[in-house]
């Protein structure tokens, strides 16, 4: 009788925390919608604490936290996320954009702008391989190689090097190309391109 009553309660305490998370999560999914990423954080990450291996609730999590510019919150969720749930592109792709958000700001040193560079070009770099169809991987991986290449002509910082910034630049316009082969309107991507071809002929009228 004694374990029936325990057994009980502890299905009852199972079912009452799956209905709380459940409740958490559509509410943070409503405000994910409204674009009200603030309440949405909060609801989410309390669907996280009762289960913090919800893909569902961690994706919509991280997301929201991205749209916060919480970058290093949002990271830590997809993180989470990927853990869970490798095989997932979009994981990849908006980790990678968080770690691009942070490594152009001011604020952050010159070794963290290398490890968030280097990890946002890794991750939509996954992020293509899991899904070759997006090709909105390669613009942005291409946005973080000319980004990088510009980082790395940046003296004084530590981490100048004309051959990783030249080859970044290339890497960029391989990007580039790929997304106008796709797509040959994109007038955007097209500045884009002209912008790293610019920068790698600067480099090769000043050797």
């Amino acid at each position: 009788m004694k374990y029936s009553f325990v057994l009980g309660l502890l299905i009852f305490t199972s079912l009452e925390n799956i209905h709380a998370q459940n409740a958490y999560i559509r509410i943070g999914q409503k405000a994910l919608f409204d674009g009200d990423f603030k309440n949405a954080v909060t609801s989410l990450e309390k669907a996280c604490i009762t289960d913090s291996t919800n893909a569902n609730a961690l994706w919509m999590l991280g997301y929201s936290y991205y749209h916060c510019d919480s970058y290093k919150k949002s990271i830590a969720a997809y993180t989470k996320l990927i853990a869970v749930k490798p095989a997932d592109a979009s994981a990849y792709y908006y980790r990678a954009r968080a770690k691009g958000h942070l490594a152009i700001e001011n604020s952050v040193s010159a070794a963290e702008k290398e490890k968030y560079f280097l990890g946002s070009i890794l991750d939509f770099t996954k992020a293509a391989s899991l899904d070759q169809a997006q090709i909105r991987y390669y613009q942005n991986r291409g946005i973080a190689y000319k980004d990088y290449g510009s980082f790395k002509l940046t003296k004084n910082t530590g981490y100048y090097d004309r051959n990783r910034a030249a080859n970044a630049f290339k890497a960029s316009i391989a990007d580039f190309q790929k997304v106008l082969d796709a797509d040959p309107s994109r007038r955007d991507v097209t500045s884009l391109l002209e912008l790293s071809k610019e920068q790698l002929d600067k480099m090769s009228r000043r050797k």
